[in-house]
């Protein structure tokens, strides 16, 4: 069983580090002060690898914590396990792809009507969120769909799932929801330091829809980890970033 863990753990770092590399293909606008001092120290090129060390690391730390834990709260990575001989019944990849897409389009329809209700009161702001952050098809779908799930839900979420389990004494509903809720809410809050990088003072009214709309994703994300299993989670961000990409695009011509 160890054995088969580890193949498990390698096969989710090297998902992950795919997810990484994709960052090399965005153009990172850092705030001016802090790009001349990055300027004075290192190339264009060590700049560019300098970014992937921290989610490098960040990646090994969540994949060694989510496959020592996640089989101790009944989370399940099922195609993989699959693949590796962890689980020896029979999967239904059609059930995992379903629900994945479902998930995606319901995180679209959500994240919408949150960014309907905002967008007349943050239009400003989200313009220049757009002007300053512009992430292409390879990290939205990469390092979104893959990187992302593997260190909130596989990583974080397992994480608390299990300490909650030991505060509630046991792996019930409440210890679950609470998981998924917190590592959401995580996920959603580390957008703030994009935010913040891009825009000096923003109000109050971004900063709640960047809450509200990451938060939504995450907390749809965490139910598939949970009732279905991580690729359905990652198959339903990976939808959710087509979508929106087709629609901008649609939009735009």
């Amino acid at each position: 069983m160890e054995n088969k863990n580890l193949f498990l753990g390698i096969i989710l770092i090297t998902l992950g580090l795919i997810g990484i590399a994709s960052l090399l293909t965005m153009d990172i606008q850092y705030p001016p002060d802090i790009k001349a001092i990055l300027d004075a120290r290192f190339t264009e090129r060590q700049i560019k690898l300098l970014v992937l060390v921290n989610p490098t690391l960040f990646l090994l730390v969540a994949v060694f914590v989510g496959t020592t834990l996640y089989q101790k709260v009944n989370l399940r990575v099922p195609i993989i396990e699959k693949l590796v001989g962890i689980e020896n019944s029979s999967i239904s990849i059609l059930r995992v792809l379903k629900y994945g897409i479902l998930g995606g389009i319901l995180s679209v329809i959500l994240v919408s009507i949150t960014q309907v209700l905002f967008k007349p009161i943050i239009l400003a702001e989200l313009e220049m969120l757009g002007d300053s952050i512009k992430p292409t098809p390879a990290t939205r779908f990469l390092y979104g769909a893959l990187t992302e799930e593997i260190l909130t839900r596989y990583g974080f979420m397992t994480f608390m799932v299990w300490l909650y389990s030991k505060i509630f004494k046991g792996t019930t509903q409440i210890v679950y929801w609470i998981g998924i809720f917190t590592s959401a809410l995580i996920f959603a809050l580390g957008h703030f330091s994009i935010v913040y990088n891009a825009i000096e003072h923003p109000t109050a009214a971004l900063l709640t829809y960047i809450l509200i709309g990451n938060s939504i994703g995450g907390i749809i994300f965490g139910w598939l980890y949970w009732k279905i299993g991580l690729e359905s989670a990652m198959i339903a961000h990976l939808f959710f970033h087509v979508i929106v990409l087709l629609v901008t695009q649609f939009s735009a011509t």
